[in-house]
């Protein structure tokens, strides 16, 4: 008579997965410390935060995990991760692979999967045509190239990304980065239709396949032109570009424009002639701060601008809170609130206001609208302005 072979359990093969991944094997180092749940600013609330989802394998029991939705609360902001003493990767680990599992079984909520589809169907998760994504570029002068017309090498490609194309509020900051990337004399150029999302968001909320669909159109719109190097304005795309894209073979030199503008900065001190006299205080994003280590250069850039006061919040740098926007939280707020009745993007304003500021100063395509939103719900942050770094040094300029 034949043995009986025994199937692994979905504990045995999802845990397995994990120790397949870049630095898996750490999560055999797991203290149960707690650290990483308590670092997780809605661990609060989930069900199994990132350590009692390690306890689950280990006890193996960790279908439970995915029968419960709050798994959704994650904004992949490497909190989590940063606070691991054993330098577990929980956040592009444990959390995106516990996200594809829920995706698998259907356990999604609406606005997420709408996202998706969009994201699918249109190359970005507002569903909005294609075509448009160069309209914001309108009116700007010089004008704006756009590869598919000008047919001609550029020392900069620009990735814009969705928010930086679509939303009505960051089209301003685009417009700001344009000018002032002309007054520094770049040349310059963006896609424009032939741009995809990144996908870097779709897929840390599970969606590993439409990540890899959308990364490979934009390396087909990449290979169709020539450039010195990739710039981008979202910190989500400069981590996809940098640090996801290469797997997969689509490798290019990239830097955040903040990288990119402080390596210009003799050019740029010469330009900033307005005077600001504010106090301003800087809201590290999570994928350019905590994930990427990129902390300096955009404080280098507020101090350079004549006037400008620069103060701390409490949470500053690698201890920064996140904007609620991350792992796919920018297309979660209706869910987050039925869970939480309450903002990250509200916490982070009142830190704003307690370090006295006049000026919350961004770096990231998805923190402006979240911020003046929160500003109108926050006691005293009714006169808190919220500026991407590019519309400051665009104003202090006069362009």
């Amino acid at each position: 008579m034949a043995p009986v072979t025994q199937r692994p359990s979905f504990n045995d093969v999802f845990y397995a997965s994990l120790q397949k991944l870049p630095e898996g094997e750490n999560f055999l180092a797991c203290l149960q410390c707690g650290t990483c749940s308590g670092a997780c600013p809605f661990g609060y609330l989930m069900d199994f935060p990132p350590s009692k989802m390690i306890a689950s394998l280990r006890a193996g029991f960790f279908d439970r995990v995915i029968k419960t939705d709050l798994v959704w609360m994650c904004v992949s902001c490497y909190a989590c991760t940063r606070a691991c003493p054993a330098k577990i990767p929980l956040t592009q680990g444990l959390m995106t692979r516990a996200k594809e599992e829920l995706l698998l079984a259907g356990n999604v909520p609406t606005e997420l999967q709408d996202a998706l589809e969009n994201s699918q169907r249109y190359g970005n998760p507002m569903g909005e045509s294609p075509r448009r994504r160069a309209a914001w570029s309108r009116g700007v002068e010089p004008p704006v190239k756009i590869m598919s017309q000008a047919r001609q090498p550029v020392d900069v490609l620009w990735f814009v990304g969705d928010y930086a194309s679509f939303h009505p509020r960051v089209e301003q900051v685009s417009q700001a980065f344009a000018r002032v990337l002309n007054a520094l004399g770049v040349n310059y150029g963006v896609l424009g239709p032939e741009e995809n999302s990144d996908g870097d968001s779709q897929r840390l909320a599970g969606e590993r396949g439409l990540f890899e669909m959308l990364a490979e159109k934009n390396a087909q719109a990449f290979a169709r032109y020539s450039f010195g190097e990739i710039i981008t304005t979202d910190p989500h795309a400069f981590n996809a570009l940098k640090n996801e894209y290469p797997a997969l073979g689509i490798n290019y030199p990239v830097r955040h424009y903040t990288q990119f503008l402080a390596d210009h900065m003799a050019q740029l001190k010469s330009l900033l002639r307005r005077s600001m006299k504010a106090r301003v205080t800087y809201h590290d994003p999570c994928y350019l701060g905590r994930a990427n280590g990129v902390f300096d250069e955009p404080r280098r850039l507020l101090k350079a601008i004549p006037g400008i006061e620069l103060v701390e919040m409490s949470h500053s740098q690698e201890t920064s809170l996140c904007c609620g926007g991350g792992g796919g939280g920018m297309w979660l707020d209706g869910y987050t609130w039925e869970k939480a009745h309450v903002r990250l993007s509200e916490w982070r304003v009142r830190e704003a206001v307690a370090a006295g500021a006049e000026i919350l100063a961004i770096a990231c395509p998805y923190e402006a609208p979240r911020f003046e939103d929160a500003a109108k719900m926050v006691e005293k942050a009714s006169r808190l302005i919220v500026r991407d770094i590019a519309e400051l040094l665009a104003e202090s300029i006069g362009e």
